[in-house]
């Protein structure tokens, strides 16, 4: 029987991304087991005032090399940071890998894991600077990793013994022992699209008052929120993430309500749902707004 070569190209394209679905679903199946595993593992955490953690050195690091621009967009600048601030930065990690997260109180332990996340991923982003966007550096980390681009799932630190990737931070210990959806606004993906570096690091003593100033920043930039009309656009986060969120526009549509200025306030008022989401994956690069 003929077949149209365009048509049989197209079978074979949607057969490939048949095969894709199938593949990612199937490895997204044994994430689970792995985030229990590790939240179960990083989730005890000390009484009372506990151990603190000394993030001086990434307050001067984050203080010289990040800016906030005129757009409400914080930006690095990654050719002077990887000239002649990367070697500290390292060090600063090597001290965190050093710390018993264990004799942490549960806020000094989201500061840490939020720091650490931070730190890391700008120095995998230093280390193959210059680069257009942090999906272009492939660090491995499997299938998943190959077909996503990026460099969350490889193992780039080790905390207690136990090699870790950015996703396992993320998605296995922050997310799932912490369940507050401000984590969303804690780490960056050095991103433009990406909810704010923060230009001081977190710590126990402020995390309340720092989770809540990253979130209204966030909800309130047109990145985060906008509203076009009668539709609510929305960042990708809140679509990939809308499980901690509510789990549906209606949920996603308080926690915006809760974070949102008088004047978005009113436009989400009368909202009933969510018309599309975008995302930006521009890296975030000082050099590149000039």
């Amino acid at each position: 029987m003929f077949v149209d070569a365009s048509r049989r190209a197209v079978g074979w394209r949607g057969a490939a991304s048949v095969c894709v679905a199938m593949v990612l679903t199937l490895l997204l199946h044994v994430a689970p087991a792995r985030s229990e595993e590790l939240a179960k593992r990083f989730g005890r955490a000390a009484d009372g005032a506990g151990v603190t953690v000394d993030h001086a050195a990434f307050a001067g690091l984050l203080r010289t090399y990040a800016t906030a621009g005129k757009d409400g967009v914080v930006r690095v600048d990654y050719g002077a940071f990887k000239e002649r601030g990367q070697a500290a930065l390292k060090t600063y990690i090597a001290q965190l890998e050093a710390v018993d997260v264990g004799a942490l109180n549960s806020r000094e332990q989201f500061a840490f894991w939020a720091n650490l996340y931070n730190a890391k991923t700008l120095d995998i982003v230093l280390d193959r600077y210059p680069v257009a966007s942090i999906k272009d550096i492939s660090l491995g980390g499997g299938v998943v990793a190959a077909l996503t681009g990026g460099p969350w799932k490889a193992k780039v630190v080790t905390v207690g013994g136990v090699e870790l990737s950015l996703d396992d931070i993320e998605h296995g210990i922050m997310r799932p022992v912490s369940k507050d959806p401000r984590v969303h606004y804690a780490v960056n993906c050095a991103s433009i699209g990406c909810p704010n570096l923060p230009l001081a690091p977190f710590t126990g003593a402020l995390l309340e008052e720092q989770l809540d100033a990253a979130a209204r920043a966030f909800v309130n930039h047109p990145r985060g929120v906008s509203v076009e009309g009668a539709d609510v656009i929305v960042s990708s986060i809140y679509h990939w993430y809308k499980v901690d969120f509510g789990g549906n526009d209606a949920g996603l549509l308080a926690h915006l309500r809760r974070f949102a200025d008088p004047p978005l306030r009113a436009k989400l008022k009368s909202a009933s749902q969510i018309a599309d989401h975008r995302y930006d994956w521009s890296l975030n690069d000082l050099r590149a707004a000039r």
